[in-house]
């Protein structure tokens, strides 16, 4: 037994920001120490605060290390390990009281505090890499329940009793799903894994792959169960590096307990699982694309229906969920549909994973039940934004959403709020906004985004969003007329009521989205040559504010085009014929003197 246990995030994240090399210091000051068998050091998932990288907890105290270099290790080791005195200035200082030096539980501060972990549940929590922690927290009951207990008409009903919704983006009801493939003649059907997560800003599935892939396998083979399926493939895009890894690691363990392969729990039951490697095509996330892709062929959406249900993978039935889904469906099963269903909103049951980003001061990952409104994650959970600027809007649904202005800053997001307002759930990616970012250069982002990973098969969308992508970069170099406004609002519907698939269907959504709510940025860009925000480099104009500036020459000697002149002690000025608009000028004036506009 140990008598202390120190957890060391060792997410995507955590390990960018070399939590490696804190646990090989951590091992060495302990052996040093003489420690190494009383402190049992694990690497294991997403804690969720990325922003405060390398994180460390050591238990039983729940001492929380964030932002850990290596050099903090010996002290760390020195006076709480070996001396039992925790070394609160390295902590997490909102789990400090500042009255009494008592340490806080991670769970009473606000980011925690209003999360309600399912899909998470054990990240953070147990060794991904180690059989025993996953089963230790229920791991496998499920199934055991599954296949002992229940029949597979059983497991179903309980599924769609329970409310929910694929969380990959459509929001169709799983338990729906499994029944029309359980419908389908015996023979042979396939279980299918969409872990592609190809949003920008988007990591939930891979953290959860990350930091629970027990559960995933679990969850597939219940599937399996509740469908007559006996085979099931996990589509991972390869550059999840780890993900992949500890998916091969949990496959190899579940097959030597006999949780996978053939007679599960001594049954007529028998189910495995195999990975495949996605190269990182975005049009992979649409079902049919990605069981193409899976047959290895090129990845390209198929015409439905008929559905996968139907005929999907080889053309058999299949069902595919994206990893959140079913990280969900052992708790289900263990808990019942009336726990599941009692949380969140009407109809959008259970909780929703999202990934924190952009201008916001806690990025990283959170779990909130459905219908928590979009102020309680930014302002509650996430920190707010930062550096004193304004809320401006955020953007769900990855280049498939749209983007949600301050006026709907206190929606409850669900899936049907959302799509009334003209976004979706997408995945869960959420990027904030503050006031210096252009909505129309967003709307360019993710535009330019779609552009490069359309499959090319059909006319609207291979074509259709260069157009669109041709008005936007004519908008923000300022040569659009209101006509081009016009024309781009109907290329949108157009695209949209054509394309052959989801990706196609929902690329205009960002355009129709800021259009919608940020005309007014639009009709600045083409009538007033001008970017509000200050971000379109074409309509950007650098002057220096006579008034202020002190003739330093700063900024005329970093100018790599020569456009600034003025002597000594006197007023600078630019030219803007030679300007090419770089700022160097106005990161290096330390009085304010030039200004964008």
């Amino acid at each position: 037994m140990y008598r202390s246990t120190v957890l060391v995030c060792g997410g995507t994240g955590c390990t960018s920001s070399h939590s490696e090399e804190i646990i090989e210091a951590l091992n060495t000051q302990l052996a040093d120490k003489g420690l190494d068998k009383e402190v049992n050091v694990v690497k294991t998932g997403c804690f969720g605060l990325c922003a405060l990288g390398p994180i460390m907890i050591v238990y039983p105290e729940g001492s929380f290390y964030s932002m850990v270099k290596v050099d903090d290790i010996p002290e760390i080791v020195e006076e709480h390990l070996l001396k039992g005195r925790i070394v609160t200035r390295l902590l997490y200082q909102e789990t400090v009281d500042k009255e009494d030096n008592t340490i806080k539980s991670l769970n009473e501060t606000a980011f925690y505090k209003k999360q309600r972990r399912t899909a998470l549940r054990n990240c953070g929590v147990i060794n991904p890499a180690v059989i025993d922690e996953y089963i230790a927290m229920n791991g496998y009951e499920a199934l055991g329940k599954c296949v002992t207990e229940m029949t597979p008409e059983d497991v179903v009903n309980e599924i769609k009793e329970s409310g929910l919704r694929g969380r990959g983006g459509g929001g169709f009801p799983t338990g729906l799903k499994w029944a029309f493939a359980q419908a389908q003649p015996k023979g042979v059907k396939y279980v299918c894994c969409n872990a592609d997560e190809g949003d920008p800003g988007a990591f939930m599935d891979r953290s959860i792959l990350e930091g629970d892939p027990h559960a995933l396998l679990e969850a597939m083979a219940i599937a399996g169960y509740a469908i007559g399926s006996e085979q099931g493939y996990i589509y991972v895009r390869a550059e999840y590096p780890i993900a992949v890894e500890r998916l091969q690691i949990a496959l190899k363990q579940a097959r030597e307990y006999g949780l996978l392969g053939k007679n599960i729990f001594g049954s007529d039951f028998s189910f495995d699982i195999e990975l495949r490697l996605g190269a990182g095509a975005f049009v992979c996330g649409e079902e049919t694309a990605l069981m193409t892709s899976i047959e290895g062929k090129r990845g390209e959406p198929r015409p439905r229906p008929p559905f996968p249900a139907v005929k999907g993978l080889f053309g058999k039935p299949t069902i595919l969920n994206n990893v959140e889904t079913y990280a969900n469906i052992p708790q289900i099963i263990l808990n019942g549909a009336s726990w599941f269903n009692s949380v969140g909103t009407e109809k959008s049951k259970g909780t929703k994973v999202f990934a924190l980003g952009g201008k916001i001061k806690h990025t990283g990952l959170v779990e909130v039940p459905m219908g928590t409104t979009l102020r309680e994650i930014v302002d509650d959970i996430g920190g707010g934004v930062p550096d004193g600027r304004k809320f401006k809007a955020a953007q769900t649904g990855g280049p498939s959403g749209g983007c949600i202005p301050a006026e709907h800053f206190d929606i409850p997001i669900d899936y049907d709020n959302l799509i009334s307002i003209g976004s979706m759930m997408g995945s869960g990616g959420l990027i904030v906004m503050d006031d210096t970012n252009c909505m129309v250069d967003i709307a360019k982002f993710f535009l330019e985004f779609t552009v490069d990973e359309s499959c090319g098969k059909c006319t609207p969308c291979r074509l259709g969003t260069k157009r669109l992508l041709e008005k936007l970069n004519k908008i923000t170099s300022g040569n659009a007329t209101m006509a081009d406004l016009d024309e781009l609002e109907e290329l949108c519907y157009y695209i949209k009521e054509n394309s052959l698939c989801g990706l196609g269907q929902t690329a205009p959504n960002p355009v129709l989205s800021t259009l919608h709510y940020f005309r007014d940025e639009y009709i600045a860009h083409v009538v007033d040559k001008k970017c509000p925000a200050g971000v379109c480099k074409s309509l950007l104009q650098y002057n220096v504010d006579a008034d202020k500036c002190r003739g330093c020459t700063a900024c005329a000697r970093v100018c790599p085009t020569g456009a600034i002149s003025g002597k000594v002690k006197e007023a600078h000025v630019i030219d803007h014929s030679k300007c090419i608009k770089c700022g160097a000028c106005m990161e290096k004036c330390k009085f304010d003197a030039i200004s964008k506009s």
